[in-house]
Formats: structure tokens, sequence, C-alpha cells
């Protein structure tokens, strides 16, 4: 289950776990739709640090087996919808049960895949299958070394108050098994590595009302966890800027404690700055602009409250409060996912509109200009650019 959209209450995630055990039933493979966006990029370039595309998962609704994967070209200008199903025919229930995360390491390309319980692992050059690697209610991954670290919720998808404390789970990339685990706090969710230790935000999601507030900081010697981070409650997010910060948000209870960021010095451990009118759905780095969009939900008032903002990691100031330009936001219903291509600092934005139907990706210029637009599977949500080339299906 994607805590992104389900873990806002208790209600929402009872309501989706009535549709956990639904099978889809067996169908012929959908073949991929390829549709020309952009002007290709025909510019000479052979440097192998030179963006040539982007991967990007559809979390897909859950209980349906419904995540997806799409393509972006940069040198042909094509997107392609649904490439995982006609290149991996012999996969059963093709890629699973919501795309929680992705990510590019080694030569291959992960996906998480949260109520199917395990990670997808495909050659980033041909997005074929190669294993899966199965950890119970799995939502992030990321790597250091020869080593990948994947956040657990431990248990089963369901509300509860005496739910148990979730883990990260150590693989070795060579083998693909997991050698370790570590006991975290409570519905742990994004990480990143700084030097020799790993932080965890733990959520607490499951736990409604009582969430759990803390960053758990792993060593990645011993792999054990040697401190928590006291922070403030419900959080998600974490991203490192260059200056050794960690961004982090908190969701925030969606009644009367709001969504912000805070920030947490990684040589010290300790919490620097809150960010009070910043609230946070995700965010992303790029050079020292933090891109934050906001998708926050209010009971009270059963609404959302959309917002777009740019923060100077340097100086820790709002630049904007909204990085798109020309009005386009008007058209986005649910922002869901953000990337930023550090080459060329074109910034994307999701929109999972019902959470039932194709979604969007919109293409914004550096100036948040949009310069395209195309529908993408259900719930469009989490992007890797790769500097390999996508090669055509054989």
């Amino acid at each position: 289950m994607s805590t992104h959209h389900f873990v806002r209450s208790a209600v929402i995630v009872i309501l989706a776990l009535s549709a956990l055990c639904a099978c889809r039933k067996e169908e012929p493979v959908v073949p991929s739709t390829s549709t020309p966006v952009t002007p290709p990029d025909d510019t000479p370039d052979g440097s192998s640090r030179k963006i040539r595309g982007f991967f990007l998962l559809n979390e897909g609704n859950m209980g349906n087996n419904k995540a997806t994967l799409d393509y972006f070209d940069y040198a042909t200008g094509v997107y392609t919808k649904n490439i995982y199903a006609e290149r991996n025919p012999g996969v059963v229930k093709e890629l699973g049960d919501v795309g929680n995360d992705l990510q590019i390491y080694g030569g291959k390309l992960y996906a998480v895949i949260n109520c199917s319980h395990f990670v997808e692992v495909m050659d980033v050059r041909t997005a074929r299958h190669i294993t899966q690697i199965s950890i119970p209610n799995c939502r992030y991954i990321v790597f250091k070394d020869r080593y990948a670290y994947v956040s657990s919720y431990a248990g089963p998808v369901q509300i509860d108050p005496n739910a148990r404390l979730g883990y990260v789970a150590k693989i070795d990339t060579a083998t693909m098994q997991i050698v370790g685990t570590c006991t975290v706090g409570y519905q742990p969710e994004e990480m990143v590595v700084v030097g020799k230790k790993l932080y965890v935000a733990n959520s607490g999601g499951y736990r409604v009302p009582n969430y759990d507030r803390t960053v758990s900081v792993i060593d990645l010697e011993t792999f054990k966890e040697i401190k928590k981070i006291d922070v403030a409650i419900n959080l998600h997010r974490l991203e490192l800027d260059q200056y050794g910060q960690i961004w982090v948000s908190s969701r925030g209870d969606y009644y009367d404690v709001p969504s912000r960021t805070y920030v947490i010095d990684s040589r010290t451990d300790k919490v620097t700055d809150e960010f009070k009118l910043l609230p946070n759905s995700e965010m992303t780095v790029c050079g020292d602009s933090l891109y934050v969009y906001s998708t926050e939900w209010n009971y009270p008032t059963q609404s959302n409250t959309v917002n777009y903002a740019i923060v100077n990691v340097r100086t820790k100031k709002v630049v904007t409060r909204n990085f798109i330009s020309d009005g386009t936001e008007q058209q986005i219903v649910i922002p869901y996912g953000i990337a930023v291509n550090p080459n060329t600092r074109e910034i994307f934005v999701s929109d999972a509109k019902d959470y039932v139907t194709p979604g969007k990706l919109y293409c914004f210029d550096p100036n948040g200009k949009k310069k395209w637009e195309i529908e993408t599977g259900d719930i469009p949500a989490h992007i890797v650019f790769t500097y390999n080339e996508l090669m055509p299906l054989q």
C-alpha cells in the first residue's frame, strides 16, 4: 500500500484494503504505446554522463496488480507507456501491486513493489526481469557500495495501533540475497546515506493517531541503529543536499497539525531548521535548489491545499511559492511526483488525477513554462533518469 496517498487516514486505508485480495483476471499482454512529445535531441554527444531518458513507475490502483513502467527517450523525443509487460511476457501479474519506488544502480533498475512485497530487479538497458527479492511491505531503496538498503513496514498492510516496528533490509547486489536486517522505528519510509550513516524517516502511519516522530540513524559498518533524532510526527521524505543537510518532510495529522519541512545537520545529527509554512508531500534537490510540492489534505475542510515551491538550500530562503509560471498548475488535479533533469533543469510534475484512471506527466522548462504533457499509467509517481539508452524491443 502506498502511504503517499492512502496512509493519510485510517479510513482511506481500511477502505482500500477491501480490494487488496482482488486479482486481475488472466489477460493478453497489453502492448506498449509510443507518442512523440518533443523534437528529437540529435545533438552528438558521446559523454557517458549525458542523460538518455527516464523511467516512470506508475503506482497503479491498490489491489489490482496495475503497477506499470513508462519510458521517455530524449534522442527520439518519444514517450512510451507500459514497456514492462511486452518485454517480460512470462512474468506472472507483470510488475505487481503498487509501485512505491524506482532507482538505478550498477546497471540495474530496481522497482519497489509495496503490496506485492518484493523488489523487482531489471536490466536497465532492456527493462527485462532479472530477479525478485521478497521483502514484506517494502517501501524505499537506497544504495552504498555493493549493498542496497530497503525500508520495510515488516507487518501486514493494515491500520493497527499495535503495529510492529519496521526494519531496513541489507541486500548484497552481487548475489541479490538479503544479508542482514536492522530494526528501526514504526513504518519506516524514505532513506538517505551520508558517509557511513543511513538515515531513515519513521512515520508510524499504521498506528494513527500515535505517529512516530523520529529519524533513525544506522551505522553502516555495524548495521546497527545508533540513535534516533526527534523531529516531528508522521515523517515521510528525506532529501540530501550538497552541504550535508538532510531535508525532512512531516505530513502532520491531516487535522490540526499541518505538514512542515525540517532540516537535520548530518554532522551533528541535530534539527537545525523548521519551516512552518512549507508543507511538503515530495521534494527533489538539483544544485542549490530544493523543489517541493505539497498536496495537503485536511479533514475538517475536506479539501487539498496544493503548493509548488523552491527553496535555496544554501541560504535556506524560499525563492518562490510557485515554480510553475504559466498557469498550468490549474490543470493539475493531484500533483504526485516530481523530478528535475540535472543536465537541462527541466522540471517534471506528475498528476494522479482521481487515482483510478490514467494520469498525466508535465514537463516544464527551467523557468516553469510547460514544454509538453503526456498521458501516463494510473498514479504516475516515481521518475529516475538514466545515462544508458534503452535498447529497442527485440
